[in-house]
């Protein structure tokens, strides 16, 4: 098999070595996505309880610290619902709901894009290394029927041996796009999951958050001016 791999490479020009290095590629980033997503939902469920937990003893202060304490990047988007409760509560008004719904999907949206980091390069690999893998086919065709011309001698026998040659390029750009076509596939519907999971967890927290607020004070409405209880012009009683 070791044999097998060093006579294609040598075979394939330098567009192989290419397809190789875009294989590889494919491959760490593939490796690197699913550690950061392994286990992503059930930690961020995990952490959602333990914050929960804090909250409906109104404990903020421990739910902020559970926040912190957490590796998980859900971790920022409560964090977020908690800061903005507290630098709310601080003044004189009550909290704005949608001032601490707009700071969680501030946050929901960047740990979103963080969830889909590196994917592009994936689609990227399966988009190009067919291309990759043609252009080498290409030289080495020219290349065959350049020592066609300088040995003077036709027919296809002449020819075939370069051809098979050049046409290994082809198979591995295919083969490449496969692989990295594949992995993009699985890990975009992976992450979409997880996003759909971490938007049902943000909602359910937003609920619990606001359920905490304390109500906003009614505003008394002013006495109109011809009541019963206004004093008639003139001193009349």
């Amino acid at each position: 098999m070791e044999t097998f791999f060093v006579e294609v490479m040598k075979t394939g020009s330098a567009s192989m070595w290419v397809i190789v290095a875009c294989s590889v590629l494919a491959l760490a980033v593939a490796i690197e996505r699913a550690i950061a997503l392994w286990g992503f939902t059930a930690k961020a469920r995990g952490l959602a309880d333990a914050v929960s937990r804090a909250l409906y003893r109104g404990d903020f202060e421990d739910a902020r610290a559970q926040c912190d304490r957490s590796p998980s990047p859900a971790a920022d988007v409560f964090l977020a619902a908690i800061v903005s409760r507290g630098r709310a509560g601080g003044r004189a008004a009550p909290p704005d709901p949608d001032k601490i719904a707009a700071a969680v999907e501030r946050e929901r949206q960047q740990v979103n894009q963080k969830l889909r980091r590196n994917l592009w390069i994936l689609g990227t690999v399966g988009a190009i290394a067919p291309f990759v893998g043609l252009l080498g086919t290409v030289v080495g065709i020219m290349h065959a029927f350049r020592q066609m011309a300088v040995a003077g001698q036709g027919g296809f026998a002449v020819v075939a041996a370069g051809i098979s040659e050049a046409l290994v390029t082809t198979a591995g750009g295919i083969a490449v796009a496969i692989e990295a076509v594949v992995i993009y596939n699985f890990l975009n519907v992976h992450v979409g999951r997880v996003v759909l999971e971490l938007r049902l967890l943000t909602e359910e927290f937003l609920e619990l958050v606001r359920e905490g607020l304390p109500a906003a004070p009614d505003k008394a409405a002013p006495a109109p001016a011809g009541g019963p209880g206004a004093p008639r012009a003139g001193g009349e009683r």
